[in-house]
């Protein structure tokens, strides 16, 4: 864990670290090592706040020892927040008026002997600033609430059990509920603090915000307690904890109602305002890993590779915008063609398609999933099958961030010569290729594959959706001959500035030869190619290593690998048999240990090996176009659009995804969706239920289940209908045919619109 956190402090890259620096890690991996950043993070804000809290109370003349070891020993922020409050600077308070006035003495009397009448001897404090007993009993109750109020082991205390015990009730305010209907599902609505999942937590919380919902955070579980002095479990243990108790003295009853008055107006209200902020931290949280999975797939999605692709972006009115690029991606060819309604021109845009593909040997044909995109999976169909002699596949790919990305400087930079919506078309094609090269040019939040985006921490999201692209990348690897500069940013100890270099000097000299090249990029110094140079591959260069993730300081293990069997790089790599006969150990030293030779070993057996999964495409019912085709009891095969903690959205092909709740993922509970279904899988649903008027499909995973045994949407699944994040970018609506992985997904909020849970 030390060795981790030096490297870390020392530049290294969480990628780096985990591919390179096993020895050192104990072999932890990118998800522990990223866990371990982000503790880390928090742990050090920790430490710049303890130091300004024990500043501060020292600036006031009040840290002694004991208080010290108190902050020193504090190991969360909300602990040491708790005891900091008695001396954070605050406006002038009732009871620092009091203490003004010489009352502290009386308050602590009453507290210490209550066996004295409280108003005898309240009235042995008059003065100038205390008119009677009334008043001097008041400030008295004054300075104990709040010392109740800001004992730090008693909030924390309190806070747990509320965290516990307590829940959140909702109810809708008065004449909103025609207005909130979206929220119905929470008008009357409670639910343990502990049971509540992110997505409910933060629609509660939108329903709130757009003033349908009312919110409250009541301490209890249900069985309310008895609303009177000194009854309340959370009153019991404010009194036990300063001796309180009522025996019948004097005092007795006044300390209780002390106790009861900081419950009810200081110490609830801080804990409703601290479990309110936990529970949000928890939602965001969660939201945040679920947006980071969703995208992590789907930019690990399965690339079609380097083939001739034509791209295709779906229009009626607009036309069809067509654009080629060849087997590396450039753009060979571009036009726009008129098959749909109005103009109709269906046989001239086949023949347009089929000049187009026959000149440029096209292979693949990526269709957007935006408007038209079905009438536009027909079009290509009937290409197919009037040309067979072109063997064409065809495939559905999502348009999520395309028009971010046409209308973006880079696109400008890279595409100058083109319009924004050829632009589009491009992105299209090229995403079936290779989802991953294509998707870094947008930002991930533009890509819009999570739940609640626009609620969620802006940094939070960003920190987290940024080290999922860095790890899926330098996962993959990068050809440095081929990739643009928004791919090579990605790529461990590579800055933006680091990239452009890079694509300068090939530009300028002509793609890399070696790894050792590398050197001579501009500002690419020891340390950048360190981080960089095992991620950046050289197919086709004049070492065969510069092709494979192995690192080029780990080469001299390679030639004792060689030396030890006598052949050449060439001889030795792919060859499995060979290979497996090698023993890591007899070559493993201080700087390179087992580990580290094993990955060797692996890398030289299958070289650049890619851990995406293999392309494949879904094929959509003919027939069944549109939402009324549908009916229950039928088996499609469909592409898993997105997934979320209540379900999965699947693309079966009628411009509406249809949801797979989580209860229908299998017979066998599910807690976590994912661990069934990721994005981009291709699978075989039975339909549940068809809402035509409210554009609703319900679909199971369970084959063979009866129809009418399917598990219809729990209330938990209905209040997730208002989980409809603003809509990300996406050109109309409309499902697929033939949809790939490497297509990547449908953005959250499409797949709630076209499931029909949001308009």
């Amino acid at each position: 864990m030390k060795a981790a956190v030096e490297l870390l402090d020392g530049g290294a890259t969480v990628p780096f670290i985990a591919r390179y620096r096993k020895e050192a890690t104990g072999e932890l991996d990118d998800t522990q090592l990223r866990t371990l950043e982000e503790r880390l993070r928090y742990l050090r804000e920790l430490e710049e706040r303890r130091s300004a809290v024990l500043e501060s109370i020292a600036g006031q003349g009040k840290l002694d020892d004991a208080l010290r070891a108190q902050i020193l020993a504090a190991d969360s922020k909300a602990r040491l927040e708790d005891i900091y409050l008695p001396f954070k600077p605050k406006r002038r308070t009732k009871a620092m008026i009091a203490r003004e006035a010489g009352l502290e003495p009386l308050a602590e009397q009453l507290l210490t002997d209550p066996s004295q009448d409280p108003a005898a001897l309240a009235a042995t404090f008059l003065n100038e600033q205390v008119a009677d007993a009334a008043a001097a009993l008041e400030g008295a109750r004054s300075i104990l609430v709040e010392r109740f109020a800001e004992d730090a082991d008693l909030i924390g205390t309190l806070r747990e059990r509320m965290w516990t015990r307590g829940r959140v009730v909702a109810t809708v305010r008065a004449g909103k509920e025609q207005e909130g209907a979206k929220f119905a599902d929470y008008f009357d609505f409670a639910e343990p603090f502990t049971k509540l999942p992110s997505h409910r937590i933060l629609a509660m919380l939108r329903g709130e915000k757009e003033e349908v919902l009312d919110l409250d955070l009541s301490p209890f579980d249900g069985a309310q307690e008895a609303d009177l002095p000194g009854e309340s479990d959370y009153e019991q243990r404010i009194a036990a904890r300063f001796g309180i108790a009522d025996r019948g003295r004097p005092a007795d009853k006044w300390l209780g109602d002390s106790v009861r008055w900081a419950w009810r107006t200081r110490i609830l209200v801080r804990l409703g305002i601290d479990l309110r902020t936990r529970l949000r931290q928890e939602a965001e949280d969660e939201a945040v890993k679920v947006f980071a999975a969703n995208l992590r797939d789907l930019l690990l999605a399965a690339p079609a590779g380097t083939r001739a692709t034509m791209g295709l972006d779906p229009g009626f009115r607009t036309g069809v915008k067509v654009a080629i690029v060849d087997d590396t991606g450039k753009v060979v060819a571009h036009d726009t063609i008129y098959p749909h309604q109005p103009a109709n021109k269906w046989d001239a845009s086949l023949a347009t398609l089929a000049a187009l593909a026959a000149k440029h040997r096209v292979d693949l044909i990526s269709i957007g999933n935006g408007t038209a995109s079905r009438e536009t999976d027909k079009l290509a169909e009937d290409l197919i099958k009037r040309h067979p002699e072109l063997k064409l596949t065809k495939a559905i790919v999502s348009e999520a961030g395309a028009s971010v990305y046409s209308a973006s400087a880079f696109a400008s930079q890279e595409l100058p010569e083109l319009n924004v919506s050829i632009r589009g078309a491009v992105s299209i094609a090229r995403r079936l290729q290779d989802p991953l090269a294509e998707l870094v040019k947008i930002d991930p939040k533009s890509i819009g594959v999570g739940q609640y985006q626009h609620d969620l921490s802006e940094l939070k999201l960003s920190r987290s959706l940024d080290a999922v692209v860095e790890d899926c990348v330098n996962a993959v690897g990068v050809d440095v001959n081929t990739a643009s500069a928004p791919l090579l940013t990605r790529v461990s100890g590579v800055t933006a500035t680091l990239a452009d270099n890079i694509v300068a000097h090939r530009d300028a000299n002509g793609p890399f030869r070696t790894r050792r090249a590398l050197k001579d990029v501009a500002r690419l110094g020891p340390k950048a190619f360190e981080q960089c140079a095992g991620f950046l591959r050289i197919p086709g260069g004049d070492d065969p290593l510069d092709a494979s993730s192995v690192h080029p300081e780990a080469y001299p293990v390679v030639r004792r690998i060689l030396a030890s069997t006598g052949g050449s790089v060439k001889d030795l790599i792919g060859n499995g048999a060979a290979l497996r006969a090698l023993r890591p150990s007899e070559f493993a030293d201080e700087t390179f240990g087992i580990p580290t030779v094993t990955d060797i070993l692996g890398e030289l057996d299958k070289p650049g090996r890619d851990p995406r999964p293999a392309f494949k495409t879904a094929t959509f019912k003919e027939g069944v176009d549109k939402i009324g085709d549908l009916e229950a009891g039928m088996v499609l095969e469909g592409v898993v659009t997105n997934v979320a903690a209540f379900g999965a959205f699947v693309d079966v092909g009628v411009h509406q995804d249809g949801l797979v709740h989580v209860s229908a993922l299998s017979k066998n509970f599910v807690k976590d969706p994912r661990e069934v279904v990721k994005s981009g899988d291709v699978v075989k649903v039975r339909v549940v239920s068809v809402d035509v008027a409210r554009k609703r499909i319900g679909l199971t995973l369970r084959l063979d289940d009866e129809v009418e045994r399917a598990p219809r949407p729990e209330r938990s699944e209905r209040a997730d209908r208002t989980a409809r994040p603003p809509r990300q970018d996406r050109r109309g609506g409309g499902g697929g045919a033939a949809q790939a992985p490497a297509a990547g997904n449908s953005a959250m909020a499409d797949a709630l619109r076209r499931a029909g849970l949001t308009k």
